[in-house]
């Protein structure tokens, strides 16, 4: 074979060679593609998925949660406030607090002859709303329980006497029996006739729990300071208001001057414990 021959058989097996390997990696292009596009296909599917599972989960967990029970009579934006005495009458006292709250506990001892003597006249309506911020600074759950226990007095047309039945037996602030419930009902029993099936069910079953904690995230939003938050007609009087403490005596002077020439309401008096 000549010379001339070899070579152009030698440049045939190479260009041959060289179109293979073109070939090849026009192969591997192709697979790459389609291996690229089926897992952008399963990374779509896979959010899609994930999307739907989690709006699912939102339904779910939505879904799962204790429906709000208001207590019978509660009034004000979404049933929140608690409502004691007259409802006509001419001016509103409006209280945030929390049964294991220290100061909250004074205001409540300090003051709670004077305010039923001004529900019981017909001059004040008191409009309770129930937090549990020491649960959240202190821990436990004494805040929680005994607000929902006192929301199942107000089923069972007891909450004044009940509310003053907690105060009068406020434990202190870094001890929590009011987390236990057999404490709360056993505190029932200084309420006449509020020790009932219904009400141990009601305490047990933490039936206005949800309720409570919906207070308590309106209190947050609320820009309050603090508990107690104690507003006439709207307008913060405590510790004081203005440059005036609050006294027993100022606020029956703030009432008095807040309903000049309004008639009082028609209310029956609030029993005692």
């Amino acid at each position: 074979m000549s010379e001339k021959n070899r070579d152009a058989k030698r440049a045939a097996r190479e260009r041959l060679i060289e179109e293979r390997e073109k070939q090849k990696a026009r192969d591997r292009r192709k697979r790459g593609v389609i291996v690229g596009a089926a897992v952008v296909a399963v990374l779509a599917v896979a959010t899609v998925i994930g999307v739907f599972a989690s709006q699912t989960g939102k339904h779910s967990s939505s879904d799962s949660a204790s429906p709000v029970v208001a207590p019978s009579g509660a009034t004000g934006k979404d049933s929140l406030a608690v409502p004691v005495g007259a409802s006509d009458a001419p001016s509103t006292l409006t209280v945030w607090e929390d049964f294991r709250c220290p100061a909250c506990g004074q205001f409540e001892n300090g003051f709670r002859s004077t305010i039923h003597e001004l529900e019981n006249s017909g001059q004040l309506r008191v409009e309770y709303h129930l937090a549990t911020l020491i649960d959240t600074n202190m821990g436990g759950s004494g805040s929680l329980r005994a607000a929902n226990a006192a929301a199942c007095a107000q089923d069972a047309g007891k909450f004044p006497q009940y509310h003053d039945v907690l105060y009068e037996n406020q434990p202190e602030e870094t001890q929590d029996p009011y987390a236990k419930n057999s404490q709360l009902i056993a505190l029932a029993g200084k309420v006449k006739g509020l020790t009932t099936a219904a009400f141990t069910s009601c305490v047990n079953s933490g039936k206005h729990d949800s309720w409570v904690k919906k207070s308590n995230t309106a209190f947050q939003q609320g820009g309050f300071s603090g508990t107690p938050t104690v507003q006439l007609n709207g307008e913060s009087v405590f510790p004081k208001k203005g440059n005036e403490q609050i006294s027993p005596d100022s606020l029956k002077k703030w009432v008095t001057e807040a309903n000049k020439g309004k008639k009082a309401g028609t209310v029956s008096p609030t029993p005692s414990a």
